[in-house]
């Protein structure tokens, strides 16, 4: 028997995915919202978490289930990248099979890695996500209405240097400005 958590925010599809991994015979699922609900017990220990990769994933990360199967879009290869840095064990397309989702619960549950092959260009793209780390927490604080004076102090970086960031953000994006390079990074799944 494979214990799955699944946690997705959205109640209606929550409820879809529950009674479709519960018609299969070797699967035990227990769903809930994520932080709306308080985890499983103790003793209801999950082998895998299935979750919303535009949900709260990195804060399952190290809790009762021991490996986690993302479900995400393709063309989100910064969130990938970052999944896959994490340790996720899984990735499923949004828009694959239900039959996908199955064979990639039961490989994470064998303790194998699945990548479902709509995602594969997408991988191959996160090993070309052009900014640093610095620049996309700079990125990061632009995007939540931070001026460059708050962003620089918050980063103990001279105002200069967050422009020379922000510049050199713009540029690799090949954005028109600030806010293009956000909606870029964003897009990406860089932020």
């Amino acid at each position: 028997m494979i214990r799955v958590l699944l946690v997705h925010e959205t109640k209606l599809i929550r409820s879809a995915l529950a009674a479709l991994l519960g018609g299969e015979q070797d699967f035990d699922v227990l769903t809930m919202s994520g932080r709306h609900e308080r985890r499983p017990e103790d003793d209801w220990q999950a082998q895998v978490c299935v979750v919303d990769g535009d949900g709260e994933w990195p804060g399952l990360l190290g809790t009762s289930a021991e490996r986690l199967v993302i479900l995400t879009e393709a063309g989100r290869p910064g969130l990938l990248r970052r999944a896959s840095q994490a340790d996720v064990r899984g990735f499923v397309s949004k828009d694959s099979s239900p039959e996908r989702l199955i064979a990639g619960i039961r490989r994470v549950a064998t303790g194998e890695r699945y990548v479902d092959e709509a995602l594969a260009c997408d991988f191959l793209r996160a090993a070309d996500m052009p900014l640093t780390r610095r620049e996309l927490t700079v990125l990061a604080a632009a995007a939540e209405g931070a001026p460059v004076a708050e962003i620089a102090a918050a980063l103990h970086l001279a105002g200069g240097t967050v422009r020379n960031y922000l510049a050199a953000v713009i540029r690799k994006t090949g954005a028109r400005n600030r806010v293009d390079a956000i909606r870029i990074a964003d897009s990406a799944g860089w932020l």
